[in-house]
């Protein structure tokens, strides 16, 4: 199943040049950056999470361009996803920050309130690092470990590319999954008609509960990343939910533990998960990024010295492998971390800066890696926003670098570093599917950064309004992971910071290393809620059935295998594109008149979940074709 780099033929082959970076891609990647970005944006602030943005924009660009337009080009339509997708990952990395500087002014009037220019520079500063830093490593983890690592999204991408290019039975399957997974994911978060999280605590096991997000795109990724994978998620946060937090009640009792307020037998289950276990997932990722990027840096030092060896020769080599030139990427490193110093109300110190490109190009390499692994959809940029942050605070405070000045600085680094780890992770992705169709590295890299620039800009209007209307902290806006964010940096600069947690989840990976089971996927599912994991774990047992399952022969098998990666891949689809349309509603408030409150329960979302693999497994199979034994 899986092809070697020398035996990997694109799509559209390197010889042919085919309509790419046009007018119409640009102008069109720009509006859904901008789109995607500012619904992103709101979304993440009510609920902590982001909604992945690369295949709805494949398939809102394959509307336009080729029903609407009728022209015909894959990789137009690639450059519009590529242009497009950056907004979410803008989003995703300022959301998970940048309001903390918000709830400070709101505390105090002797803080200024950011300025649209403020966050709009960091923004757009944060995208254009991480797309340089992932332009060195292309070579080594989209070229090199082609066949080894997945890159679930991009994958997925490029088979709703090719299926729309390709037509017939193909593009059916991807928009039929695309089309269930629309109809589920409405039904479940727009009519609220059942919980699309169920939730159960287990009463005779004090501390413990189960959980699952019953929604497709989740069944999707775990299809695509396969069971081995996804157990390696269910494992972490079994840990986590099934260990952790049962032992913290019966170890702590009456005792009261910061963050908490309360005693330990009296929290429920996601108050142990967010005020502990969180701490614990985010030292066990920060561990996992340092392991994964020693074990990395041979193949990093060989891709730098490629690119250096490289140097004013990019002429004669072929269009699929035509990188910016690495002397523009370090010109653009070092400008930018000169404009961050100079730039007014902006609090980067020489020293700053520093920080940010040794952090930003470790967090780009983790990033790149992991998602990779385990898809965008789960890269914990949050996690290494919190690592990030509690670095960044330690040496501000050493340094002597404390109090509100500090904290700002603080969480200005961790923002630009945040962007960075998401837009790296996006880049990669972005690469993968324009390796698998065929596209230009260096216009797809070109692309990337339109589209930093365009989001950036976009981004800093969205968060200065949407302060301006609610405020962040509240009801309306309750930006979950900014909170967080904000409370690490005061722990650290007030001294209470609870880093017996930290350092357990540091030992917890160094021992998951040491019994050679990958640590990043583990510590992801340590880190986030088991809600996640099950869904995943889900998709990776479905997968694990096709594999193991009986077929008249190898070639039927491969090919349920591969209509399964279709449709998982149109599910993801379908509920990214509902997802940015609830979004939209939430902010004209149309939210509440379609809510039915969700009636049927959990009882009812367990059902529909039921119901929604069991069409997944009868369009896998052929629908009603007799051949699928």
């Amino acid at each position: 199943m899986k092809d070697s780099k020398q035996s990997f033929k694109p799509f559209v082959p390197a010889d042919k040049v085919v309509p790419e970076f046009t007018v119409t891609s640009v102008i069109l990647g720009i509006i859904l950056a901008i789109v995607f970005g500012g619904a992103n944006a709101y979304l993440g602030l009510r609920v902590g999470m982001t909604v992945s943005a690369s295949i709805p924009a494949a398939v809102i660009s394959m509307g336009i361009i080729r029903l609407i337009m009728k022209k015909d080009s894959i990789l137009e339509n690639n450059m519009v996803q590529t242009i497009g997708s950056a907004g979410e990952s803008l989003a995703a990395g300022a959301i998970f920050t940048l309001p903390a500087l918000f709830m400070w002014a709101a505390e105090d009037s002797s803080i200024a309130t950011p300025s649209f220019w403020m966050i709009a520079f960091i923004a757009v500063c944060g995208g254009v690092l991480g797309v340089l830093f992932m332009v060195p490593l292309r070579t080594a983890l989209i070229v090199e470990e082609h066949g080894v690592l997945p890159f679930p999204e991009g994958t997925a991408c490029a088979e709703v590319l090719l299926a729309g290019e390709e037509g017939g039975a193909k593009s059916k399957l991807v928009f039929t999954g695309l089309g269930v997974a629309a109809i589920y994911k409405f039904i479940a978060d727009g009519l609220c008609l059942f919980p699309s999280e169920v939730d159960w605590s287990i009463p005779a096991y004090k501390g413990s509960g189960i959980g699952m997000d019953v929604l497709p795109a989740l069944v999707g990724v775990g299809y695509i990343c396969g069971p081995r994978v996804s157990s390696y998620l269910l494992g972490g946060a079994t840990l986590g939910w099934f260990v952790i937090m049962p032992l913290l009640v019966l170890v702590g009792g009456d005792m009261v533990m910061f963050p908490a307020t309360e005693p330990f037998k009296n929290l429920d289950t996601w108050t142990l998960w967010g005020s502990f276990v969180r701490y614990i997932g985010a030292g066990a990722v920060a561990a996992g990024g340092i392991l994964s990027l020693i074990k990395s840096l041979p193949l990093i030092i060989s891709t730098f010295a490629k690119a250096i060896k490289g140097f004013g020769h990019t002429g004669g080599t072929a269009r699929t492998e035509r990188d910016l030139p690495l002397k523009w990427v370090l010109i653009g490193v070092v400008v930018l971390a000169v404009a961050l110093c100079v730039a007014p109300s902006i609090p980067i110190t020489p020293f700053a800066a520093i920080i940010i490109v040794v952090f930003g190009f470790f967090f780009a390499t983790v990033s790149a890696r992991m998602v990779g692994l385990v898809g965008s959809s789960n890269n914990p940029v949050s996690g290494m926003a919190i690592a990030t942050l509690l670095i960044a605070t330690i040496l501000l405070k050493v340094t002597g670098s404390v109090g509100i000045g500090g904290m700002t600085t603080a969480i200005c680094i961790g923002t630009i570093i945040c962007i960075v780890a998401a837009m790296a992770g996006d880049t990669s992705q972005d690469l993968k599917t324009g390796y698998i169709v065929g596209a230009t590295p260096i216009r797809q890299q070109v692309g990337e950064l339109i589209g930093a620039v365009a989001s950036g800009l976009a981004i800093g209007g969205v968060l200065y309004l949407l302060n301006a209307a609610w405020g962040y902290g509240s009801a309306q806006l309750p930006a979950p992971q900014a909170t967080l964010m904000k409370m690490v940096v005061e722990g650290v600069m007030d001294g209470n910071l609870p880093w017996g947690l930290v350092f357990t989840g540091v030992f917890i990976a160094i021992v998951v290393e040491i019994v050679g089971i990958p640590v990043l996927p583990f510590a992801i599912g340590l880190y986030l809620p088991i809600h996640l994991s099950t869904p995943i774990m889900v998709g990776g047992l479905i997968r694990l059935w096709v594999e193991k399952r009986k077929f008249k022969s190898e070639a039927r098998r491969q090919e349920v295998i591969n209509d399964g990666v279709l449709y998982a891949s149109g599910m993801i689809a379908g509920e990214g594109l509902v997802g940015i349309l609830l979004a939209v509603f939430a902010v004209l408030g149309l939210s509440d008149k379609i809510n039915l409150g969700g009636v049927l329960g959990n009882i009812g979302g367990v059902v529909f979940f039921v119901i929604l693999i069991a069409i997944m497994l009868f369009f896998m199979f052929g629908g009603k074709k007799k051949s699928a034994k």
